[in-house]
């Protein structure tokens, strides 16, 4: 079970972010406290904001106020309703919220249910709720919680064979839903230093984004086209603007997670861990499937771009452990294009710098089934796949104009 905290200003937007979740038949309430409901039991927004009331007016210091907590059990954890009510129960009186209003919300978008939680961190008084050390706490009522209930630790979610995020199945319908779960889940949740980076990593997924610029009233405006891919890796069916799917999958998200996947990545360490398993692959006399198939083992997909020649002239590591997306030559000059091109299309002799340890796999899991255009779609790591999609609207102060939506 993984629990992410995060503050903001704005209750309306927490909770109009979930109830559009109700409404879409993506969600429901399964547990309120100190909420006031309809004489039949349930609940609206107009009275879920009056709930609150009390406590934001009588706030006079604290900045945000907000609190929205996402609570996400495992996907081998088969949990009826009752039991993620009294698990949220739980964790909010341990955590000391227990006497404070909240909803507990399911969310079924995605495969993997999970709970989104809102409340104050101020109290009717107006005076803010100790907040010390609250990700410590947050993290030592996890493991209680584990171990109380027999759920599958954090640390080890990554043992399951289950693929929390499936890639895009055309035939099955409802392709905007589709990719618009998989847009949400991994757009905050990777870094990448690019949007090329960022579609390679959506490309694992049967997924694909194209940038939109143009100019409306004498303003210009760039916006985002997603399209789902077959099993070709051609784009199928019709494109979505983003705005379709959500703001928080617009352009100027992407670019502000694109800004901070640049400092976050700035010391390379996300890198290491690729660096070292690919390095040691590339001393072995490996074709390129049976290469991607232990990049795969590792939980790393790899993509290849080539010309009409058949030339590889780009190459993509996406490492769903440390969740970073980045070209080879990133890594360093031993781990560009031409490398493997001369390696896979060449003698196959390319020469390498690098002196590592003989090569010992990180896992000894099956590989996943291939995914398009020579990915191969690997086992997801840790349940962090559901970051709160609003979390930029909750911490934005002033709204910014924008021009038209795509």
């Amino acid at each position: 079970m993984v629990a992410k905290i995060n503050n903001g200003s704005s209750l309306f937007g927490a909770l109009s972010y979930n109830q559009e979740k109700i409404e879409q038949g993506e969600g429901k309430i399964l547990f309120s406290n100190r909420i006031i409901q309809n004489t039949d039991g349930s609940h609206n927004m107009y009275l879920n904001m009056k709930s609150f009331e009390p406590y934001l007016a009588a706030n006079k210091r604290t900045e945000k106020p907000v609190l929205h907590i996402s609570v996400n059990p495992h996907p081998d954890d088969k949990l009826a309703d009752e039991q993620l009510a009294i698990i949220a129960q739980e964790y909010m009186e341990k955590m000391g919220y227990g006497n404070q209003p909240y909803l507990v919300y399911k969310h079924e978008d995605i495969d993997r249910h999970h709970l989104h939680i809102v409340s104050v961190r101020v109290d009717e008084n107006g005076k803010k709720l100790d907040d010390s050390y609250e990700k410590r706490r947050s993290e030592k009522i996890r493991k209680e919680l584990e171990q109380k209930y027999n759920l599958i630790p954090a640390g080890k979610q990554g043992q399951s064979n289950t693929l929390p995020l499936k890639p895009v199945n055309i035939k099955s319908g409802n392709v905007k839903k589709q990719v618009s779960n998989i847009v949400k889940s991994l757009v905050q949740d990777y870094h990448f230093q690019s949007i090329n980076e960022y579609r390679a990593l959506l490309n694992v997924y049967g997924v694909t984004v194209e940038e939109v610029k143009g100019e409306v009233r004498g303003k210009s405006y760039n916006g985002l086209m997603y399209s789902a891919l077959n099993k070709k890796g051609e784009k199928a069916g019709n494109p979505f603007k983003a705005s379709l799917i959500g703001r928080d999958v617009g352009y100027g998200v992407l670019l502000k997670q694109i800004t901070s996947s640049k400092e976050a990545l700035k010391d390379k360490k996300a890198y290491a861990r690729t660096e070292y398993i690919v390095a040691a692959l590339l001393k072995e006399t490996l074709s390129r499937k049976n290469f991607e198939k232990e990049l795969a083992k590792n939980s790393i997909s790899v993509l290849f771009r080539e010309n009409d020649d058949k030339r590889i002239y780009g190459v993509t590591f996406i490492d769903h452990r440390e969740k970073a997306v980045f070209n080879g030559s990133r890594m360093g000059k031993d781990f560009s294009a031409n490398v493997f091109h001369n390696l896979f299309n060449g003698d196959g002799k390319e020469k390498h710098s690098h002196k590592w340890e003989p090569f010992v796999p990180f896992s000894h899991e099956q590989d996943s089934a291939d995914s398009l255009g020579g990915l191969l779609a690997m086992e997801q790591h840790g349940d962090n796949y559901d970051e709160i999609a609003f979390t930029n609207r909750m911490k934005r102060r002033k709204k910014k104009p924008r021009g038209p939506k795509l």
